[in-house]
């Protein structure tokens, strides 16, 4: 008898959800859109390093200027080193150009406010360009992740530097 298997059930449960999962962040993009919130793109590159941020989720970050232009990146480390250095990164645009600074808070995977963030330097958690301060959104979660994840210290936006981000470039 050609009744139904399991597998069957499975693979169509499966495909069911995949299709919904796509067509959930489908409207995601579409709201974006019309919000008039920049929506980050499989084409779009790191101004910093050149990778394709659309390939790490979990790690990006972004800033908005006033003249609606925005610039995703892999990584926190890199929009500090972009943050630190406007004018180098985006010709003609100046640190107070910038309306906006988001991170991906690391274990909600959501974009947060990069100057309300906490920071754990120091971890053994690895992002795709090495060494990383990773952000969350509330201090409970960041003193969580340093004491499961070795991290050294917690850092908040304002602590950030220019002499510490290029720190973590030369880590081993």
């Amino acid at each position: 008898m050609g009744g139904i298997t399991r597998r069957h059930c499975f693979k169509r449960l499966m495909t069911i959800a995949i299709a919904g999962l796509s067509a959930l962040q489908s409207a995601r993009r579409a709201f974006a859109e019309i919000a008039g919130v920049p929506v980050l793109k499989k084409t779009d590159r790191c101004p910093v390093c050149g990778m394709f941020v659309y390939k790490y989720p979990k790690w990006v970050a972004q800033i908005v200027f006033k003249d609606g232009s925005s610039y995703f990146y892999d990584g926190a480390k890199d929009m500090f080193k972009h943050y630190f250095d406007v004018a180098k990164y985006t010709p003609g645009k100046s640190a107070a150009d910038i309306t906006h600074m988001y991170v991906t808070d690391y274990y909600e995977v959501e974009l947060i406010e990069a100057k309300t963030a906490y920071y754990v330097l120091g971890s053994n958690v690895l992002g795709p360009m090495g060494h990383e301060l990773l952000p969350f959104k509330d201090q409970e979660s960041a003193q969580e992740f340093l004491e499961d994840h070795r991290g050294k210290s917690i850092v908040r936006f304002h602590e950030v530097t220019l002499p510490l981000v290029m720190s973590l470039d030369r880590r081993i």
